[in-house]
């Protein structure tokens, strides 16, 4: 099964004319056109968390949540959220803490589509760059302990320049490290921060960094996808 699956930092949905709009926001998702989806900064930080992207939009999009949210208003875990097509299932889901110096985690869809189960991690790993190593090695352990014997998929903001240094070296050769291209910051790409990695049960087909003249003033990043053989 061909799935396409995109990250893409929103940035609280705040664009480069500093307005907040979460439509522009899901217009860019429309356009991409991915089965999962990996948000960061998709809550606000303080207080109550609330989503920056109302339920009732996304109920008008071809998505549904992952329940990994602590909080009412909330559709993430530390901002991060994972959007699915609606026919696909949800058969678990978990919110994870990250070690960290400042609030960090991850979400984690337990899917299956067309009869065809997988796992997807979305993740904004540390900006500091003290901690990303031990983050990582978090992510592998719960990933060896919760994921079963079928394909996982880990996507999100590494917050890492170089493609496979620092953090990204505690992948072993069994991970295919995806790096899509220059997407930060969006108006004039230069560092390759948004990744996504698959382990050896999929094969990327085809990948990219979605640049148009609306994902270029949407958030401070350009979203990334990569087309993916599941099996």
């Amino acid at each position: 099964m061909k799935l396409r699956f995109a990250s893409y930092n929103i940035h609280k949905a705040v664009g480069l004319d500093r307005r907040r709009d979460p439509e522009r926001i899901m217009a860019v998702l429309r356009e991409i056109d991915a089965d999962v989806i990996a948000l960061q900064e998709a809550d606000l930080r303080f207080g109550e968390r609330a989503s920056v992207l109302p339920r009732a939009l996304i109920d008008d999009f071809p998505w549904r949540v992952v329940p990994v949210a602590k909080r009412q208003r909330s559709i993430g875990w530390h901002g991060n959220a994972l959007l699915v097509r609606r026919d696909m299932e949800i058969l678990e889901s978990h919110a994870l803490d990250l070690p960290t110096l400042e609030p960090r985690g991850a979400v984690c869809g337990n899917l299956s589509a067309g009869g065809i189960g997988f796992h997807a991690i979305g993740t904004h790993l540390d900006l500091s760059g003290l901690r990303r190593r031990d983050q990582v090695r978090a992510l592998l352990k719960f990933a060896e302990a919760n994921c079963a014997e079928a394909p996982i998929v880990i996507m999100g903001d590494f917050n890492q320049w170089g493609r496979s240094t620092g953090a990204m070296r505690e992948f072993s050769p069994d991970w295919r490290l995806i790096t899509p291209g220059r997407s930060y910051p969006s108006r004039a790409p230069v560092a390759l921060l948004d990744r996504i990695v698959i382990c050896g049960r999929s094969r990327c087909i085809e990948t990219g960094v979605h640049r148009t003249a609306l994902s270029s003033s949407a958030s401070d990043h350009l979203p990334v996808f990569a087309d993916l053989e599941i099996a």
